[in-house]
Formats: structure tokens, C-alpha cells, sequence
């Protein structure tokens, strides 16, 4: 059985609440659209998961985002109905420090619902990642072996605060927590390259993610990245990208082994989901 191939970051269209600049980035990104019609039609999960097959990916991952001063609010109950009843589609959850009270247990009812993993975001949402005040909610993460995806490096968008995405405050994380799955969202993007590659190295248990990142480029920020195999997964940050199809393509196009552009493109991501070879 061929491994499928998993984009572990896309982010819906359709928000509660957008913040001014990244609706503006997001309508001149798509510029060749008619916006109407192109929210509309991504708006149902039925069109988005036909996308998907057609750019050769299998699967999904969803992710909510609870970022009101810098992107906007897509709230987790909207998440879980979008992936509902599609099977191509991995609902992960978001959580923020300043509005959520009992982190911990918050987490454990969104999983419990169905929710296959949590992204958190330091840069917008303005805290460290190895503040101690999140420590409950990683116990509970790592105790349930459940991911969790922290944004690392650079922002476009107004009033994201690019110290709170240096990697290294995950070394603290991974340490204290040394089963506790965790994705660095965009390995460190732009700053910190080295380092996302040396934690990397450093600690098992963490993994890079390459949303936002031009596949063509991804030797010549990680020239060590054969090294790592085991620990890259594939995401395209749409609709920050406008063709999943052409970073797909341009993954298997780079001089690497078949056996680390398959872990790349989905068998690394069936491995940190707990899924042995298909989803359900």
C-alpha cells in the first residue's frame, strides 16, 4: 500500500473574524479569483476536499486559530463541523493562553470530541513557549499523545512579536517533556533555521514542519535535512500558498531518497498521528 501524502497546514477560508491586513494579504495572494466566489466555494469542506485529491494529497490537517489581535478568530466548534464528515480532513484544535482559563482541561474535552492535535500560536498570540503556565496542558498533550504545533520564525502580518518564535524556548519543552509530540510550524522560518535543524537532532520527540517554506529551497536553508528524515513533515500554509499541487511536485523533485520524500510527504505525519499506514 502507497503511503498517502498528508499536508499537515492549511487553515480554512472562511473565519469568524479576519484582522484587516490578513484578509488584505489573503484576497492579493488569490488576486486571479473573484474573491465572492472563491470564499464560497472554499467555504464547503465537499470543494476543498475535491482540491485536494486533485493536487495529489490525500489528506488534510484543519487548524483553528484563536489569534484575535493579529490573523483573526476560526473557532474550534467551526473546525469539527468543517471536517465532520470527511475523512480527507484532520481537525486540529487551537487554545490562547488570554482567553482560555483551564487550559488542561479545555484540551482534554477538544480531544475527546475529536480533534486530532492542537496548534498553538507563540508570535501571535504573544507568550514563550516554555512558559510554565502551559505546562498542564503539555502533561495532559503528552500523556494522551496528542501533537502539538507551535508557529516558529518570521510573520508577515501586523503585531506578530517574532521573539516569541525562536525555536530554542522548545529545548525547555522537550526536556521537560520528553514523549510530548511537537511540530515546530515553519522550522524556524527566515531566523532560525540552524536551530530548528540542531533541536531537531537534539531531541526525538521534536519535528520540523515545512509550511511556508519554498520546497525548491528547503536544501539550501537544511542542507542536513537527509539527516533528519525522520523528523520533516510536509505542510503548505494554505491558502497562504496558492498551488499545493506545485509544492508536492516540487518535494518529489528534490535531490533526495524516494524513502525520505515519501516520510516527508506523509509517512512521517501517519507516524505522529499514531496511524500505522491509513487514516480512518
Amino acid at each position: 500500500m502507497s503511503i498517502p501524502v498528508i499536508d499537515f497546514h492549511t487553515h480554512p477560508i472562511k473565519y469568524e473574524y479576519y484582522v484587516g491586513n490578513t484578509l488584505s494579504w489573503i484576497k492579493d495572494l488569490h488576486s486571479a479569483k473573484k474573491w465572492d466566489d472563491f470564499y464560497a466555494k472554499y467555504s464547503d469542506p465537499s470543494y476543498f476536499a475535491n482540491y485536494l485529491r486533485e493536487c495529489g494529497v490525500d489528506h488534510a490537517v484543519i487548524m483553528a486559530d484563536q489569534c484575535p489581535i493579529v490573523t483573526g478568530i476560526c473557532s474550534n466548534e467551526y473546525v469539527l463541523e468543517y471536517c465532520r464528515d470527511h475523512i480527507e480532513l484532520i481537525p486540529f484544535a487551537s487554545l490562547n493562553p488570554y482567553m482560555n482559563g483551564n487550559m488542561k482541561e479545555e484540551f482534554r474535552r477538544l480531544i475527546n470530541e475529536g480533534f486530532r492535535g492542537m496548534k498553538l500560536y507563540p508570535t501571535y498570540q504573544h507568550f514563550y513557549a516554555n512558559d510554565p503556565v502551559l505546562y498542564p496542558l503539555y502533561a495532559c498533550a503528552e500523556e494522551m499523545q496528542v501533537p502539538l504545533m507551535f508557529h516558529t520564525g518570521t510573520s508577515v502580518f501586523k503585531g506578530a512579536r517574532l521573539k516569541y518564535g525562536d525555536p530554542l524556548f522548545l529545548d525547555d519543552v522537550a526536556v521537560d517533556f520528553p514523549s510530548l509530540k511537537i511540530l515546530m510550524v515553519h522550522s524556524g522560518r527566515g531566523l532560525w533555521y540552524d536551530r530548528a535543524v540542531f533541536l531537531c537532532r537534539l531531541h526525538s520527540n521534536i519535528y520540523m514542519e515545512l509550511a511556508g517554506l519554498p520546497p525548491q529551497k528547503l536544501l539550501e536553508y537544511f542542507p542536513e535535512l537527509e539527516r533528519v528524515s525522520d523528523q520533516i513533515i510536509f505542510g503548505s500554509d494554505w491558502p497562504g500558498v496558492v498551488d499545493i499541487a506545485e509544492n508536492v511536485t516540487a518535494i518529489r523533485q528534490l535531490s533526495l531518497s524516494e524513502d525520505t520524500k515519501a516520510k516527508i510527504l506523509g509517512g512521517n505525519a501517519l507516524r505522529l498521528l499514531g496511524i500505522s499506514s491509513s487514516l480512518p
